[in-house]
């Protein structure tokens, strides 16, 4: 029940994200110099790299979904014997490299608030920071997620199937998030 109830939130959550992508084309339609002034502003080869940083986290993500499928949680062995790892590190590693994406997208934000791209700028600028700020909260959502599972992982005498659904779960919204953010891209950084 829990991962049909997280499809069907998904699923909002994909209309959400749909009515943004209607914005930022109607807004784009609309004023199509904006988009010519403004989007070789963008730093598409940091974009880039930032990008592949969070699909890389979902095969990180994947890999702790197997191992919480196979009922183990943590780690047999030593830290640097990866074939030993458990749910918990590799959830962990995700975790990291979902950091360093919210972090390279503050960056982002920051470079082009320097060069003139405010939410307050035009119309380019609101649409640009909506769609990519929601989607920087909803990976930071995700990131609050992974900790609450690790942490769940430590409390729990045996790791139980109702642990393991909890971690596939949250690696449901975790792609969801990564499939989100490709689409965000192409839109974004590929079709100017």
């Amino acid at each position: 029940m829990v991962s049909v109830g997280t499809i069907v939130w998904l699923s909002s959550e994909l209309m959400f994200f749909a009515g943004l992508f209607a914005m930022y084309f109607t807004i784009r339609a609309v004023r199509p110099d904006l988009w010519a002034e403004e989007t070789h502003k963008h730093a598409v080869l940091f974009a880039s790299v930032n990008t592949a940083i969070l699909v890389i986290s979902s095969v990180w993500c994947q890999l702790g979904v197997l191992q919480a499928e196979r009922g183990r949680a943590g780690r047999v062995g030593g830290l640097l014997d990866i074939k030993g790892w458990g749910m918990r590190e590799w959830y962990t590693l995700t975790y990291l490299f979902g950091a360093v994406f919210v972090a390279g997208q503050c960056w982002e934000y920051a470079k082009l608030c320097s060069e003139g791209i405010t939410m307050s700028s035009n119309g380019y600028g609101s649409a640009f920071y909506i769609t990519t700020g929601f989607h920087a909260l909803h990976v930071t959502g995700g990131l609050i997620a992974f900790l609450l599972v690790i942490a769940r992982s430590f409390t729990s005498r045996k790791y139980s199937h109702a642990n393991a659904t909890t971690a596939v779960v949250v690696s449901y919204y975790w792609h969801f998030v990564d499939v989100v953010w490709i689409a965000l891209f192409f839109i974004i950084y590929v079709l100017k």
